[in-house]
């Protein structure tokens, strides 16, 4: 039993302030131990280490560059056997952490995806990043043959002992596809649900994110797991 909650952190120290205590109240109604752990760039660039030590959360760097990296050191330092990981920046409101617990627990699921694109999930998200979130998602969908309607969120909970046996390998948010792959390359009865959830734009800073490197990232990622599915099922003939 147990629950890690994941953040990872780019110089996110006001949003942290408003989040945690609401992490720290909607994990408890799960009903069980949890810790919360936040993934810091390799040094810090704000305030981070000290907002943690005041709201009771494990301050750890990253040990890999960009958003890849920050998430494999995230699963490194995980404890528990569920793994929950939600954005930093406010866009991935805390209330639905029992949501997706629930799912996780109920349905005996080995992921849970808090989703945009299920029936009652809502984005505020510009209508151009909507269509091409939509395109991505169906995109990767079809071709590496994952089934769920939101692959690009990584509002989720895995199960930490499946996570910690992936070998990932892409740097970007790319990884988010990588790993829900390898999982079912690793487990052919792998369960995905999914829970409507609202997604939000940030509340302080400004995004990381850079439109053009996303898409080239996504576009070499793709034909990297195409590769990868395509290869695992020779292997098994």
């Amino acid at each position: 039993m147990g629950i890690s909650v994941i953040l990872l952190a780019y110089k996110e120290a006001e949003n942290l302030k408003v989040l945690l205590p609401q992490i720290k109240e909607n994990v408890e109604k799960c009903g069980e131990p949890y810790e919360i752990l936040v993934i810091d760039t390799a040094k810090p660039l704000d305030n981070t280490p000290e907002v943690c030590k005041e709201f009771g959360a494990q301050y750890i760097n990253q040990e890999e560059p960009a958003f890849g990296g920050a998430f494999r050191t995230g699963i490194k330092y995980a404890k528990q056997e569920k793994f929950l990981i939600l954005d930093s920046d406010g866009s991935h409101p805390p209330k639905y952490i029992p949501d997706l617990y629930k799912k996780f627990t109920e349905e005996n699921c080995d992921v849970v995806i808090g989703s945009r694109y299920v029936e009652g999930g809502v984005t505020d998200d510009a209508k151009s990043s909507q269509i091409m979130s939509k395109i991505l998602n169906t995109t990767f969908r079809i071709f590496l043959g994952i089934k769920a309607k939101d692959i690009s969120t990584d509002y989720r909970m895995y199960d930490t002992n499946q996570l910690k046996k992936v070998e990932l390998k892409c740097k970007n948010y790319d990884v988010l596809q990588e790993v829900l792959l390898k999982l079912r390359l690793n487990n052919k009865k792998l369960k995905i649900g999914e829970t409507p959830i609202s997604f939000s734009k940030r509340m302080y800073g400004e995004s990381k994110r850079q439109l053009l490197k996303f898409i080239i990232s996504y576009l070499k990622t793709l034909f990297y797991l195409l590769g990868i599915r395509i290869g695992h099922t020779f292997k098994k003939k």
